[in-house]
């Protein structure tokens, strides 16, 4: 990545519509559910797979500036439950950030468990599929869990990779490399499920006070 010499000086022509400016990111702006997810995952007596279903908001932020480096994205929350029990099966919140200039996307990710990443990719905004990918070690785009479970469910890699369909859903495939205590080979703990929109998102704050005035 090239450094400009001037590290502090923020863009002076940023568009306050957020939702005009995610670039590939737009399509995943809004309200989601999907009924048919599946998940893989470790337990003492071997895989166990579970089916799920979720749901997911996707609201648009204001523009973010790192100096001259300049972010639009979204702040979601996923929230999935199981038909057997009424408990929270997984919770997660975090952004998926667009950078223009360069075509960088990344999504930041927490889990009340004591775990967190920011993964990586590239892509353009007319583009179909989006790959980003977190690494265990890494200090820019890497994971980051507690004691216990680095020690016993470590995360030495994640990928997600999201398709994007002609009838506006899209879906993913999350892929998290664990070495698990006791095992000789790394499991892959996988979850998949397709998203179909049941809402709109809203503007983002800063859009809202330009459409007041207008």
């Amino acid at each position: 990545m090239d450094i400009p010499d001037d590290i502090f000086t923020e863009p002076e022509d940023v568009d306050p519509e957020t939702l005009n400016n995610l670039g590939p990111l737009r399509r995943l702006a809004g309200i989601w559910e999907g009924q048919r997810g599946v998940d893989v995952n470790p337990k003492a007596d071997g895989p166990e797979t579970r089916k799920y279903y979720e749901r997911i908001e996707m609201q648009p932020i204001d523009p973010q500036a790192n100096g001259p480096q300049l972010f639009y994205g979204l702040r979601y929350h996923v929230h999935i439950n199981t038909r057997e029990e009424d408990i929270t099966f997984h919770d997660q919140v975090g952004y998926w950030l667009y950078e223009a200039a360069t075509g960088l996307i990344l999504q930041t990710l927490a889990i009340p468990r004591g775990q967190i990443a920011i993964a990586a990719g590239h892509a353009k905004p007319g583009d179909r599929k989006l790959v980003l990918r977190a690494e265990r070690g890494q200090t820019e785009y890497g994971i980051c869990s507690t004691t216990f479970l680095d020690l016993a469910f470590r995360t030495d890699s994640y990928q997600l990779t999201v398709d994007f369909h002609d009838d506006g859903s899209w879906s993913y495939v999350s892929d998290t490399m664990l070495m698990v205590k006791g095992r000789d080979e790394p499991f892959l703990h996988r979850d998949h499920n397709r998203l179909s929109k049941i809402g709109e998102p809203d503007l983002n704050p800063w859009a809202k006070i330009v459409k007041g005035a207008a």
